[in-house]
């Protein structure tokens, strides 16, 4: 146990290592958005959550954290679970061809499937994301209780734009169930995730929403149908 414990630090450590690497590298990219499939029932889950952590401290990417359900019947509920978020799993899951979905798992920019606790694969996959191109330039502005969004796409497809709120940190003891007995962090808690337009990119998109409260607001350009995401941006401070 110990050994492992040690090798999770080491492995931790790298992969904060690598991300101030490639943020130094590519300050001027797109972030890349990370979402996170996790549960306060799962034990395999904790060393996931810590490397959300570890994201949501650089720029270039926007770490989400999204509580399922499907874990809340073996003696610990959740309490940030949401139905919606065990919907999108699973929607992502009929995507890529597959009938289950599991914890921890790391869905990057859309389109890449990782198992939370590879950290090395899950930097491998942000970089390539890092160093794609987007058709689709994004730019929100805050004003106040309100942000515009602007949106340019070189080409014509079917896209969504989603707006995210999230919880940015938060502690919870652990009574029963697998993680018994732990107090564990968790960071960027998604809170709401919804679709406010649907958007070919024939025209440039603009609208202008309001954002009341102190949490972090995301804005999301995907591919409709769970398909690549292809614009991000995040305002954590009005």
């Amino acid at each position: 146990m110990r050994d492992a414990i040690q090798m999770q630090r080491f492995f931790l450590g790298i992969a904060g290592l690598w991300i101030a690497m490639t943020a130094a590298l590519h300050a001027e990219t797109r972030p890349v958005v990370v979402e996170l499939y996790t549960s306060q029932g799962c034990s395999s889950c904790p060393p996931a959550d810590k490397l959300l952590h570890e994201m949501a401290e650089r720029d270039h990417i926007i770490p989400l954290a999204l509580h399922v359900d499907y874990w809340d019947y073996i003696g610990w509920k959740d309490s940030f679970a949401n139905p919606a978020h065990t919907k999108r799993q699973k929607a992502y899951a009929r995507v890529a061809g597959s009938r289950t979905v599991y914890t921890p798992q790391m869905i990057i920019g859309g389109s890449d499937h990782v198992i939370g606790t590879r950290p090395m694969q899950a930097m491998d996959m942000i970089r390539k994301h890092l160093e794609a191109e987007t058709p689709v330039q994004l730019t929100l502005k805050p004003n106040g209780g309100q942000i515009t969004i602007e949106a340019i796409s070189e080409v014509n497809q079917p896209m969504i734009v989603q707006l995210v709120r999230y919880t940015p940190s938060a502690r919870v003891k652990i009574t029963r169930g697998e993680n018994r007995g732990k107090t564990l962090r968790y960071t960027n808690i998604v809170t709401s995730w919804d679709v406010i337009a649907n958007w070919n990119g024939a025209d440039p998109y603009r609208t202008t929403i309001q954002a009341s409260g102190d949490d972090p607001v995301v804005v999301i350009v995907q591919k409709d149908d769970h398909g690549a995401i292809l614009a991000a941006g995040v305002i954590k401070d009005r």
